[in-house]
């Protein structure tokens, strides 16, 4: 039986204890196709309050929106006060009820390079200044990072810090990111993924599998492409329905049919097969867990998710 190289398993190797990743959702990040610099609305999938249930606690009347442009940030305050209430809580949390002693920050709602540097700087400083924090992970987008940003999160490395920008890819078709309202292609992403590995951070990549329109070998192709990029981790989620987007619409018209459970098992399991063995799998599930969720119905417990990958993968001599 081949035992996968999980995130948990990882942390456990290089620190010799379990890490905590802490989720943060800063005030004000967003991404440029809401904003509208390369597109408006968002993704059609995307909502992020399901994603990240501490944005609904965000102050909704402040109205001031990260971008590269802006010269002043108002709210830099409140942001640092916001990651460091949200920080203090899930660390004690879980200091307490699991004993664990060790962290990452997670950035992890919206772009969370897509900001001004001087914000930037701020924000992963007081991140890192943490007690007992190893490292930051932050997710973002491909078009919302600069040289200048790489270069500042390569001194963190040097200073022995884990250094993780997890790039959500979600397809490698251009007629599905055009589809899905992406707002950008797969052009350049290759020598982002190799810029980035130069300086000593880690890239992981996000897909989707159950995006509109996609075939399974549509959905193992991107994988494909991706892993050709090189990578350190990898992130795949099964596409799911949230009210309130454009997707939801096309799913109450019969535009749209989820995945089912067994296909994404199946694909899981073939993806398995592919990935070398020193890829870092960080996730092959998620959901909504909450009244924001109108289909598939199974992504709304993870453990039934979870249960079912598990027995799959045993049929193959895989455990997770």
């Amino acid at each position: 039986m081949r035992e996968l190289l999980t995130i948990g398993r990882y942390f456990k190797k290089k620190f010799h204890q379990r890490i905590r990743k802490i989720p943060i959702s800063l005030q004000g990040f967003t991404c440029p196709n809401i904003d509208g610099s390369v597109a408006r609305g968002g993704c059609i999938y995307c909502r992020n309050e399901s994603f990240s249930p501490s944005l609904i606690k965000l102050d909704k009347t402040i109205h001031t929106k990260m971008n590269f442009k802006i010269t002043e940030n108002l709210i830099l305050g409140i942001q640092l006060q916001q990651l460091e209430e949200q920080f203090c809580w899930h660390a004690n949390f879980h200091k307490d009820k699991f004993d664990i002693q060790k962290y990452m920050i997670y950035l992890q709602s919206f772009s969370n390079t897509y900001a001004p540097f001087e914000t930037l700087k701020a924000i992963y400083d007081k991140s890192l200044s943490f007690p007992n924090v190893v490292g930051m992970s932050i997710g973002t987008r491909v078009d919302c990072i600069e040289d200048k940003t790489l270069d500042l999160l390569q001194e963190y490395t040097l200073n022995q810090k884990e250094i993780w920008l997890e790039y959500g890819i979600q397809s490698t078709f251009e007629e599905t990111l055009k589809a899905t309202n992406r707002g950008h292609g797969i052009a350049g992403i290759a020598e982002l993924f190799k810029k980035t590995r130069q300086r000593g951070i880690k890239v992981c990549a996000h897909l989707i599998y159950g995006l509109p329109n996609e075939t399974p070998e549509m959905m193992l192709e991107s994988l494909q492409t991706v892993l050709s990029w090189g990578i350190d981790g990898i992130k795949i989620h099964p596409l799911y329905v949230v009210s309130q987007t454009k997707l939801a619409k096309m799913y109450e018209q019969g535009l749209y049919q989820p995945i089912t459970l067994e296909t994404y098992g199946e694909l899981i399991a073939k993806s398995l097969e592919i990935i070398p063995q020193d890829i870092i799998i960080q996730r092959i599930s998620s959901g909504a867990h909450d009244e924001t969720l109108i289909a598939p119905k199974w992504c709304f417990d993870k453990n039934i998710q979870m249960r079912y990958l598990r027995e799959k993968l045993k049929d193959i001599g895989i455990q997770y």
